[in-house]
């Protein structure tokens, strides 16, 4: 061995002073030469070489490969700890026999009962009167302050003459909230169809359309507003407000997008809430705010790869908050341009906007058939009670089976029904169009400084209105905020 260890050492410097021989060569040349770099390589690898057989054949590495092999042995095919092996030897009786012990202890364990204690004895009746003469009952109402009753509304008691004349309280007063625009309610022919269609049907209707609640005035009233209104087909509602609130659902699910407008009123809020729907706003009468929101709708449905829905745009045509009139061109172009359905409520409008009152969207230049869902109320310019909505076939016949205000509320009484059908016809004749001539050619008519003064004057009438009324003092109105919204509307037709 010492031999060995001297013949290595002194090999290890013969190689030694071979490289420092090969390098001072390189450093004397200043040329790397391809030969000299190849033996040096050659030298490197038969070193490295000798490493590894020399760590191969190193004692701990066989003992560790013996203990592999061994392990194994044991649990590879044929060893005793393959699975193979326990079955083979009757190793499932085993587990086989464990699983019955466990069965059996369960079947035969007994069942659990709660114990009870002696303290919980029954009451005796004695004890039960006690214990009710001591309960006293929350209210069901939270006790009110006198500060917080509400007033008793002004008592209407009749009508002088027209409907704005009325006498509340035994004393004559100027209803400024009344809705009939074009003082139908008081038109002599409208009261007398009303007359002879009570005396044929009587008061009520007594039950919904679709189960014997249907009589022919109401088909004749639909029939004559989709005419008036040049659409397809017309669908009416008993109740205005529930008209526009059960349109919404019936076009709209869970999985849709409705884009509403800041100052809707609080029927068509109602009806998105009922929808379920996805609900996104855009400032009021703002076409850039409504460009944007659409486009930014239209981005994440590319980026999440949504699947396809229906998408409505619903907006008023004179909103009932504010008085103000939609931007319905404008409105137009952009449901056209992102594929969108439009649905214009115009309550406020039909009967005072238009050529022939046909509402905002004729008074914006739309023909018919180019908004899909048209809703308005019949007490307004048509002084009854009631909504309708036209459109085509298919939207008004999907109404009569998903409209929860059509399907499950009284139908119209058919006198109002009738009184309905008479305030159209005189609507859709020259003294309508007079009685819409007057509206429109009101001092207000315009954009220019008589607007803006009788608005100012409104606005200020109503603040005082609304002073008077919380002061009690103010007994001689029927109701006060709504009254800048009737005189604004009058204000902006033309």
């Amino acid at each position: 061995m010492a031999k060995g260890s001297a013949g290595s050492r002194a090999s290890s410097g013969l190689a030694l002073a071979a490289v420092a021989a090969i390098a001072a060569a390189l450093l004397v040349s200043r040329a790397p030469r391809p030969e000299v770099l190849q033996q040096l390589k050659d030298s490197f690898m038969q070193e490295d070489l000798a490493a590894v057989r020399e760590f191969l054949r190193h004692p701990t590495l066989a003992k560790a490969k013996a203990g592999a092999v061994e392990f194994w042995e044991i649990i590879g095919p044929g060893g005793r700890l393959h699975p193979g092996w326990f079955l083979e030897h009757k190793g499932h009786i085993v587990i086989e026999g464990l699983l019955m012990v466990i069965i059996a202890v369960m079947l035969l364990q007994s069942r659990f009962y709660p114990r009870t204690t002696e303290d919980e004895d029954a009451l005796t009746d004695k004890e039960i009167d006690a214990l009710c003469q001591e309960w006293e009952p929350l209210p069901l109402v939270p006790d009110i302050s006198d500060e917080d009753i509400r007033p008793e509304p002004p008592l209407v008691q009749s009508r002088e003459g027209s409907s704005y004349d009325v006498m509340v309280n035994g004393q004559p007063a100027l209803n400024l909230a009344c809705s009939d625009f074009l003082g139908l309610g008081s038109d002599p022919s409208v009261q007398r169809r009303a007359k002879e269609t009570v005396e044929r049907y009587g008061v009520g209707s007594c039950g919904p359309r679709g189960f014997y609640g249907t009589f022919d005035v109401h088909l004749e009233l639909e029939a004559a507003l989709a005419q008036f209104m040049g659409q397809e087909e017309a669908i009416i509602y008993s109740y205005d407000i529930s008209t526009i609130a059960s349109v919404i659902p019936a076009f709209a699910s869970r999985q849709d997008i409705l884009v509403l407008d800041e100052g809707v009123s609080y029927p068509i809020q109602q009806g998105a809430k009922l929808s379920r729907a996805r609900v996104f706003w855009f400032k009021h009468n703002d076409m850039a705010s409504l460009a944007a929101l659409l486009q930014q709708i239209e981005d994440a449905e590319k980026r999440d790869r949504a699947p396809l829905c229906r998408k409505m745009l619903v907006v008023e045509g004179v909103y009932a908050n504010s008085g103000d009139v939609a931007p319905l061109q404008q409105l137009y172009s952009l449901k056209e341009a992102y594929r969108y359905r439009l649905c214009v409520e115009e309550s406020h409008a039909f009967g005072v906007l238009g050529q022939g009152g046909r509402g905002a969207c004729e008074a914006a230049g739309l023909q018919p058939g180019q908004v899909e869902v048209v809703v308005a109320s019949m007490g307004t310019s048509l002084a009854s009670v009631g909504g309708f909505c036209v459109g085509h076939h298919e939207v008004c016949d999907h109404q009569r089976l998903c409209g929860q205000g059509y399907c499950f509320s009284a139908s119209l009484p058919p006198y109002l029904a009738t009184a309905a059908h008479e305030a159209l016809s005189i609507l859709g004749s020259s003294r309508g169009q007079q009685l819409a001539a007057q509206v429109s050619n009101m001092p207000g008519k315009g954009t220019g400084g008589w607007q803006q003064a009788m608005a100012g004057l409104v606005r200020l009438m109503a603040a005082l209105m609304v002073l008077l009324r919380a002061w009690q003092l103010g007994e001689m109105l029927v109701q006060c905020v709504p009254a800048c919204v009737y005189i604004n509307c009058l204000l902006v037709c033309a």
